[in-house]
This record gives structure tokens, C-alpha cells and sequence, in this order.
């Protein structure tokens, strides 16, 4: 038997590789962990994910916000 392949670190993950393993996460604890220090490790998990994701979506409204400043900008000028 094999080990399991270790999780990548959530920093380096992809908004959509991020939400994407959140789902799984989800899911998994759904259905019931068979011990209490996987269901631990999973909600750890998916906390780690969920803020992941809001890093990049708080990026993304920051980028929207400060293209829409400049093209204000611009049609001012």
C-alpha cells in the first residue's frame, strides 16, 4: 500500500484549483469522516481553501475597482 500523495500547499493553488478542492472537502465532510481527527483535518482543510478563495476574489474586486478608477479617469480627461 501506497501513501497517500500529500495535499499541495493552498497558497500556491489557483482560485479555481482552490474552490474546486473546497467542493471535495465539503463533500467528504458531508458524508462523515470515519474519525474525528479526519473530520478535524478536513474542516482545517477547508478553512485553509475557503480563505484561499477569498483572497482571490478580494484581488479580483481590487483589480475590477482600480480598472474602473482609470477608465473613470480617462473619460474625465
Amino acid at each position: 500500500m501506497t501513501a497517500p500523495t500529500p495535499a499541495p500547499d493552498v497558497a500556491s493553488l489557483s482560485f479555481e484549483q482552490a474552490r474546486d478542492e473546497l467542493v471535495r472537502v465539503v463533500a467528504e465532510l458531508e458524508q462523515g469522516a470515519p474519525t474525528l481527527e479526519q473530520s478535524l483535518t478536513l474542516w482545517e482543510r477547508g478553512e485553509a481553501l475557503a480563505a484561499r478563495c477569498e483572497e482571490w476574489l478580494v484581488g479580483a474586486k481590487r483589480r475590477l475597482d482600480a480598472a474602473r478608477a482609470d477608465a473613470d479617469g480617462r473619460a474625465e480627461a
